[in-house]
């Protein structure tokens, strides 16, 4: 065979491969979805259509945000920020006035000037686990609240701790917990480390006679549990109530409640020894070490760790703390003791005690009503402007039917500028 021959075959197998006569291409394939030919809604905006929609919004928003900031100004609430008090009040042979600043007030009535709220502190060697004495002793200093209620209020009667500047929704914050140690599984040193408690997972106590550290985990692990809120409330007394000889009478308040029912759900008892854990580090006063005597927290009845633990979204929130959902609060005037423990001033921040009563549309925020109003007056605003641009120079409008989508004839536009390559359909 010459070798013209060979050359011959060679290119005759290479253009009947198949492979070759496989033309590639990136058109999409010819479908209603890949070539955007599907139905669709395609509105036209026209003074008819636009100007009745801006009136309809702002008349149906309007009403609604005076129902909500009418409903917002009912609730009535006192608030007493008592941040300074361990170290501005004076001791509790005498009250001192609370200063204007840390005092807010929405009630019905006015409260007279020789009503204003009052405080002074005293300090306390507080026992624990027992109320009065036990083996742990806690210095604290004790801080006395007095305020006047100038109105019969609720009941539900609520009671809550507000803070500022805390911010529990930093990344970092809100993970540093383990949902399956809270529920009750056993969580080892192995396991532990895995979680999301870092950076407070567990605590190194020493070296073994190997030289391997020593690590327990903590119970409960993590930053929120570590940095619980602890000033302890108690129930505000009447002074010289009326007709009680004279007598100051307790009005009873119960932390039974106040968590939701689906974070009960969240916690169970701890699978634990004693000497398999230790406490966290800011729970060493109350909880020196697990034993006997300082026993695990009950974190299935604990209602007041449940509150804490669901994180706040924004650096000022109220958490609640006591309710009584059976009893109004009196007119007159209370005193109320606070064990303060909870360091705010580390990070400029402030703590209040607010009591308060609900609607049906929850505590006192005026924000969602005004954010209806000025919705709905913007709209009407608009509307009215529109309308009066309208009459006095309207605008031509076209013919709707040239519209591109009103017409089946294909389009005609062509790409200019080059010519079309040798694999291209003509």
């Amino acid at each position: 065979m010459s070798q013209t021959e060979v050359q011959h075959n060679d290119s005759s197998s290479s253009n009947n491969d198949p492979e070759e006569k496989t033309q590639k291409s990136r058109r999409p394939p010819n479908n209603a979805f890949r070539q955007q030919r599907l139905k669709a809604w395609q509105p036209i905006l026209t003074p008819k259509t636009v100007l009745p929609l801006f009136f309809a919004v702002g008349i149906i928003f309007a009403p609604i945000g005076g129902v909500l900031l009418w409903a917002s100004s009912t609730v009535q609430e006192l608030i007493i920020d008592y941040s300074d008090c361990n170290s501005t009040a004076p001791i509790c042979n005498d009250y001192s006035p609370i200063p204007s600043d840390k005092v807010t007030a929405n009630f019905k009535n006015t409260t007279d000037n020789a009503d204003q709220p009052t405080w002074c502190k005293e300090y306390r060697r507080v026992g624990y686990p027992d109320a009065d004495n036990g083996p742990a002793f806690v210095n604290t200093t004790a801080c006395r609240v007095q305020f006047y209620i100038p109105d019969n209020i609720g009941p539900p009667v609520l009671l809550y701790y507000q803070l500022t500047n805390f911010y529990q929704n930093h990344r970092r914050y809100v993970q540093s917990f383990d949902q399956d140690q809270l529920k009750g599984d056993y969580r080892d040193n192995s396991s532990i480390s895995g979680s999301d408690c870092d950076p407070l997972r567990q605590e190194t106590l020493g070296k073994d006679a190997q030289g391997n550290d020593i690590k327990k985990p903590y119970y409960p692990c993590g930053i929120i549990a570590n940095s619980m809120f602890n000033d302890t409330y108690f129930n505000p007394v009447l002074l010289n109530a009326q007709g009680e000889s004279a007598s100051n009478v307790t009005y009873n308040m119960t932390n039974s409640g106040i968590a939701w029912s689906s974070d009960r759900d969240l916690y169970d008892p701890s699978p634990y020894n004693y000497s398999d854990v230790v406490p966290p580090p800011n729970w060493r006063e109350r909880y020196p070490v697990y034993n006997d005597t300082f026993q695990f927290p009950d974190l299935k009845n604990w209602e007041e760790f449940q509150v804490w633990m669901r994180t706040a979204g924004l650096p000022t929130f109220s958490k609640l703390a006591l309710r009584n959902d059976n009893e109004s609060m009196q007119i007159g005037r209370y005193e109320m003791l606070v064990y303060d423990y909870f360091p705010v001033s580390l990070y400029d921040g402030t703590k209040s005690i607010l009591i308060s009563t609900r609607t049906v549309m929850g505590g006192r925020n005026p924000f969602l009503g005004i954010t209806y109003i000025v919705v709905g007056g913007i709209c009407i605003v608009l509307g009215g402007l529109f309308t009066v641009t309208q009459l006095i120079r309207p605008r031509k409008l076209g013919d709707h039917s040239y519209l591109t989508w009103n017409t089946d004839q294909p389009s005609t536009a062509t790409t200019t500028g080059r010519a079309p390559r040798p694999n291209e359909a003509a």
